[in-house]
Formats: C-alpha cells, sequence, structure tokens
C-alpha cells in the first residue's frame, strides 16, 4: 500500500513536571493503575477500555494491531514519581492522506490541573512535527464539556456535530463534536510546550 505519511515512532515528551513514556514492555508495572483508568466512571462512560487485561493493553498499545508506526500510545506520568495520570493516543485516521485521530484519559487525582491539555497538546505538536500530519480530528460526545474545553485550548477548532455518531459506556449513540487542527493552524497558547526528552 502506498503510504505519503511517514508513519508514528513515538520517543519520550518531557514537558517538565509530566512526562510522555511511549507505552511499552518496560510499563507493565502501570497495569495496576491502568485498571484504576479503565474502573473510572467518568472513563467508562465517555471513553471505555475494553480489553479486560491491562497488561495485554499496555502491549498492544505498544505494538499496534496494525501496520507498524499506524498509531503512538503514551503513558502520561508525574515526573517527579513516576506515577500515571493518564494516557494520550494517536492514530491514523487515513494515513496516505495524512490525516489522524487523538485521544486522551485521565485518573480523577490528575484532573483540573491543566494535564490532558498540556499532554495533549505535546502529542499534537510532536505528530505534527514528525509524522507527516495534515489533519487532525478530536471528536467527544457533546455531553463531556471537560473534553471540549481540552480540544479549545489545544487550538482543535470545532468544526460541526455528528449526530448519534458513536456509541459510548452506556450504550447509547451519543451526538458528538467533531474538533480538527490542521499542520498550518496557529499554536496554542504558551503552558502547552514540550521538548523531546534525552
Amino acid at each position: 500500500m502506498n503510504r505519503t505519511a511517514p508513519g508514528f515512532a513515538p520517543v519520550p515528551l518531557d514537558l517538565g513536571d509530566v512526562q510522555l513514556v511511549p507505552w511499552g514492555a518496560g510499563l507493565l508495572h502501570l497495569a495496576p493503575a491502568m485498571a484504576e483508568v479503565a474502573a473510572d466512571p467518568e472513563v467508562a462512560r465517555w471513553n471505555p477500555i475494553r480489553e479486560p487485561d491491562m497488561a495485554a493493553w499496555i502491549l498492544g498499545h505498544a505494538e499496534g494491531s496494525g501496520e507498524p508506526g499506524d498509531q503512538a500510545g503514551f503513558a502520561v506520568l508525574d515526573a517527579a514519581g513516576g506515577t500515571l495520570l493518564g494516557t494520550v493516543g494517536l492514530y491514523w485516521l487515513n494515513r496516505p492522506d495524512g490525516q489522524a485521530g487523538i485521544g486522551y484519559r485521565l485518573l480523577p487525582a490528575a484532573r483540573g490541573r491543566g494535564v490532558a491539555t498540556r499532554a495533549t497538546a505535546a502529542a499534537a505538536r510532536w505528530a505534527f512535527a514528525t509524522a507527516a500530519v495534515r489533519r487532525m480530528e478530536l471528536a467527544h460526545a457533546v455531553g463531556n464539556a471537560a473534553s471540549c474545553g481540552v480540544a479549545e485550548r489545544c487550538g482543535f477548532r470545532l468544526e460541526g456535530t455528528l449526530r448519534a455518531s458513536h456509541r459510548y459506556g452506556d450504550g447509547q449513540h451519543h451526538d458528538e463534536h467533531l474538533h480538527a487542527r490542521l499542520a498550518g493552524d496557529p499554536e496554542p497558547p504558551a503552558g502547552t510546550g514540550v521538548s523531546a526528552m534525552t
């Protein structure tokens, strides 16, 4: 298959007090913390994890299930203690055309501190810079106001509402807001910066 985008090759990203570390076998010790993420009622409602084995989930997000470079999954860690705060993931919607998607989850203790905004902005910036992403989409249930705020703060413009477009954790199809950001769009405000860890 002809692929015009080079694909994702995740590297650690340093945000100072928060780090984004690619999922892999070296993070299997975080499986119990990922079980806490999966069990959180807000995650179960808006972004459920359907894999019951968190070790398998971690390895699946490291290795992917399709072509190499089709996804990039990051553990969002507290830099001081290495504890899990959440996850950020990128995936191709249309790799030959450079269209990607992004999603995130946070543990309750990490919410309200700007972690989701900073991690999402950092992962998006990295993908635009390294994987030839042309357009990145972020979709969330209309009822998930917190995700709407994250999208807007990360520079993802609201493009419209998709009616009854996705079945969520409650088993119901919800309307979704579709946000998107293009590679040439302005960067989000200061405070969402990132550098690659060396």
